[in-house]
């Protein structure tokens, strides 16, 4: 097992735009293999690269049952139709906000053997291929929340009991155990 730990928020790398993976060697197999471990924890819908501190261009998901990765993602397709839900983020643990997202989509990438791979989502599928990319591309949820919204997060951010080094806290048992989750 290589299941990594989650780099948290305020951490620089998930703030800087990932570098596109050309080289599929080894490394990668390493890389796409500890995506896979890390996400195949209880609780972790999805875990991109920047979240185990890796400023290369992957991520893997873990949603409905279906695992898997893909590696340079780009969002293809997004609906019109949106969904607003509660989000969260594991390097935000514990905090959860209404974030609308499209309520499909379409990520087009590769896979370490560097053939093509389409992933197709509806719902927290969708919500998911989303929030990863954006992971990839330097954002977190909290950038997508209104003004208000946002303040009161970052407020919650830092006064949360991990933020700045300590442990994160136990999920709510009223919540989903899922990264992306809202109100059980």
């Amino acid at each position: 097992m290589s299941k990594r730990p989650i780099v948290r928020f305020g951490d620089p790398v998930l703030t800087a735009p990932t570098t596109p993976i050309t080289r599929f060697d080894a490394h990668t197999d390493r890389l796409v293999r500890d995506l896979l471990d890390t996400v195949d924890a209880p609780g972790h819908a999805g875990v991109a690269a920047t979240q185990i501190g890796v400023g290369l261009r992957a991520f893997s998901y873990n949603v409905d049952g279906r695992i898997g990765y893909v590696i340079n993602p780009e969002i293809t397709e997004l609906s019109e139709e949106k969904q607003d839900g509660e989000e969260g983020c594991l390097s935000v643990p514990g905090l959860w906000y209404p974030t609308e997202r499209a309520m499909h989509a379409v990520v087009t990438g590769v896979d370490k053997r560097n053939e093509p791979v389409v992933l197709r989502g509806s719902g927290l599928m969708a919500r998911a291929l989303q929030h990863e990319t954006d992971h990839l591309d330097g954002m977190l949820y909290l950038d997508r929340l209104d003004r208000e919204t946002r303040r009161d997060a970052l407020r919650a951010v830092r006064e949360s009991s991990w933020f700045l080094g300590a442990e994160a806290p136990a999920p709510a048992p009223s919540r989903l155990p899922s990264a992306f989750g809202g109100l059980s």
